[in-house]
């Protein structure tokens, strides 16, 4: 880094991916920017995070930060794949496992509860360009998996597909009605749903509200079921080498 763009401020604790501690007197990097990103995210919201609003937290010029990162897009993908290299450990089953539908279910579980942990945590992943390799190291182990209990490449790829982008569409449907965690959205009322629909008109309507805008983790582990139910390896191992 150029002399011009190296800054210097105190910290009281910035927690890496490999568990550093930085304590005072440190360069503003990378790692930190992200870092910072993430925790101003959990205070804001995604729509309100800005490169600028960024730099003012971390008590640096923008001009600084645009160093870093050219723009809000190249950060959120810096931040996404910050947030699964953090969960990767997460989505994989806690103990030894030779049954393939554990692991899927450890995946979803996994992927469900690392979004959850930042605010518009599924938003951020969405559709991200990932900047390193340790989420897709985990990705691999796991489809390694399935493929020796039989199914192909192309359908490891289509099952674990679905588990992803049903998980993340799930949680960010889950964060929208609880933007921040234990607290619902006034929108999501579900009394004054209610109050809305005929009983006589819609009776399965009226009783879907405490399913889908209630207990979300029931939810999501009986959709995952329904998912890991219906799937199943075309042949033996033996037959897919």
């Amino acid at each position: 880094m150029a002399h011009s763009n190296v800054v210097r401020f105190t910290l009281t604790r910035v927690d890496l991916i490999g568990k550093y501690c930085y304590s005072i007197d440190m360069k503003v990097n990378r790692e930190i920017v992200i870092e910072a990103g993430l925790n101003l995210l959990n205070e804001v919201g995604l729509e309100q995070l800005t490169l600028r609003r960024l730099a003012k937290s971390l008590k640096i010029q923008a001009p600084t930060l645009y160093w870093h990162f050219k723009s809000k897009e190249e950060l959120i993908d810096a931040m996404a794949t910050l947030v699964l290299a953090k969960g990767a450990a997460s989505l994989v089953p806690k103990k030894s496992a030779s049954d393939w539908k554990i692991w899927v279910n450890a995946f979803g579980m996994g992927l469900r509860q690392t979004l959850l942990k930042y605010r518009d945590g599924a938003r951020v992943v969405a559709g991200s360009r990932l900047t390193d390799t340790v989420y897709m190291e985990t990705a691999e182990r796991i489809g390694r998996r399935l493929v020796d209990a039989g199914f192909s490449v192309r359908q490891t790829v289509v099952l674990l597909s679905i588990v992803y982008t049903f998980t993340i569409g799930f949680v960010i449907e889950e964060q929208t009605v609880f933007p921040v965690e234990g607290k619902r959205s006034p929108a999501y009322d579900l009394q004054k749903r209610n109050a809305k629909l005929d009983p006589r008109k819609f009776p399965i309507l009226r009783q879907s509200g405490a399913i889908l805008f209630d207990r979300f983790e029931q939810r999501y582990k009986d959709s995952l079921g329904l998912i890991v139910g219906c799937a199943s390896p075309p042949c033996s191992p033996r037959h897919n080498r």
